[in-house]
């Protein structure tokens, strides 16, 4: 697979989970768990798609802060709220079991998270 063909697919699956999670968010009764995991990995994949783009290898990780590191380490400075990406991280896993279910409210604040950094990472392939 090519770098392009590459990073478009990390793209297209980010933009799956963005879809997925504003949809669920959206509903009558809104699966929040399932939001908060599909906005984590909206932001993951997105962090993955820019390290794609500078040929920067990093590890099988759901860690946004260590991708977020990895980005500023290679000229690519975010300024992504550390606290946040740490918060979002939780949902990779956690938002899968019983009693970590986040509330409406924590849902689209992490929802809107993964906005930020969906809006961000455009810019580096536009």
């Amino acid at each position: 697979m090519t770098e392009i063909s590459e990073l478009k697919s990390w793209i297209t699956y980010a933009e799956e989970d963005y879809s997925a999670a504003k949809t669920l968010l959206g509903l009558k009764k809104p699966l929040l768990g399932a939001v908060g995991f599909h906005a984590q990995q909206c932001a993951e994949k997105y962090l993955k798609a820019l390290l794609i783009l500078k040929d920067v290898d990093f590890p099988k990780t759901h860690d946004l802060s260590t991708l977020n590191t990895l980005c500023n380490q290679n000229g690519i400075f975010t300024g992504f709220d550390l606290q946040q990406l740490a918060d979002l991280t939780k949902f990779a896993v956690q938002a899968r079991y019983p009693r970590s279910q986040p509330t409406s409210e924590k849902a689209e604040e992490m929802l809107a998270i993964a906005k930020t950094v969906r809006r961000f990472a455009p810019r580096f392939w536009d």
